[in-house]
């Protein structure tokens, strides 16, 4: 197989058929000339003469027919595979695999009905990415497409749609002193321990989501953090909607000022790009432009 060319094989292949080869040419849109030139270099591989041709007809030699026998099945299961592959790529069906990180805000849910309906051929899955591996479902292949906390820095992945701008708060024990402000200000928390994501999360994204000189317990998942919050350990950098998702009695959250605003944004791997993604992406960006900025 060292070197074989699919073109050459494919001369062969209409050669075969038509035994001309000015008819072998117009069906691979070549000249005569170059699939003779395509036949000659495959002879060339093999050793051995494959077709037998005079100036009045065009055959197969004995070993052409049986090169013939075998090559078709497996010309015909390669191209096979090659279609299967593009109209996979191409086509908006099957199932896509969708991740998240803290909560299914309502801007993420339509988009995810607006591409149901768009694309009824599709089946959404919705899997919860962790607090702490923001990437790592997405790199293993676990889901096809993650919606994460900015920032976003990871050269193998393609940051596509970034939306649903919130204003952060902090989760705070009820005993805290600072449970019954109606804010808080960034100079405030930042000699108060901020529990973090823990690895395998990467520097840059712990430390933007615990700035903080006073660096509290690590925490793989978000209840992790809650408990600890509950007990308390330190506060905790939440979003508005998360908030409120995962409110519990012994628990504040109080908002934050002067603290960069909690943004979302859709990942998926380079290698891992497919019509399903980029039609969900586009989804994503059309339901969430309008409102992105808008931190409610």
């Amino acid at each position: 197989m060292a070197g074989l060319e699919i073109r050459e094989l494919e001369a062969f292949l209409a050669l075969a058929d038509e035994l001309h080869f000015g008819r072998a040419g117009e069906r691979l849109y070549l000249s005569q000339s170059r699939v003779s030139q395509l036949l000659r270099s495959l002879e060339g591989r093999i050793g051995a003469r494959l077709v037998d041709r005079t100036s009045r007809r065009v055959r197969l030699t004995p070993l052409g027919e049986r090169f013939l026998t075998g090559l078709r099945p497996a010309y015909e299961a390669l191209s096979a595979t090659v279609d299967g592959a593009r109209s996979e790529a191409r086509e908006v069906g099957g199932r896509l695999r969708i991740g998240f990180q803290g909560t299914v805000d309502a801007l993420l849910m339509t988009a995810i009905t607006a591409f149901q309906q768009r694309h009824p051929g599709c089946v959404t899955e919705i899997v919860e990415v962790p607090f702490a591996d923001p990437f790592g479902a997405v790199r293993r292949g676990d889901v096809d497409t993650a919606i994460v906390l900015m920032p976003v820095a990871e050269p193998d992945l393609v940051l596509g749609p970034v939306f649903s701008r919130q204003r952060q708060t902090v989760a705070l024990s009820v005993r805290h002193p600072l449970a019954r402000r109606a804010s808080v200000d960034a100079a405030e928390l930042d000699a108060a321990p901020l529990i973090a994501a823990g690895p395998p999360a990467p520097a840059y994204w712990r430390e933007a989501h615990a700035p903080t000189s006073s660096p509290g317990p690590a925490v793989s998942t978000l209840q992790e953090g809650l408990t600890l919050v509950a007990a308390g350990r330190g506060g905790m950098l939440l979003c508005r909607p998360t908030a409120a998702y995962h409110g519990r009695g012994d628990v504040v959250f109080v908002p934050v000022e002067g603290v960069p605003d909690s943004v979302l944004g859709m990942v998926w791997h380079r290698d891992g790009e497919t019509e399903r993604v980029r039609a969900f992406a586009r989804e994503v960006a059309a339901n969430t432009r309008d409102r992105s900025g808008d931190r409610g």
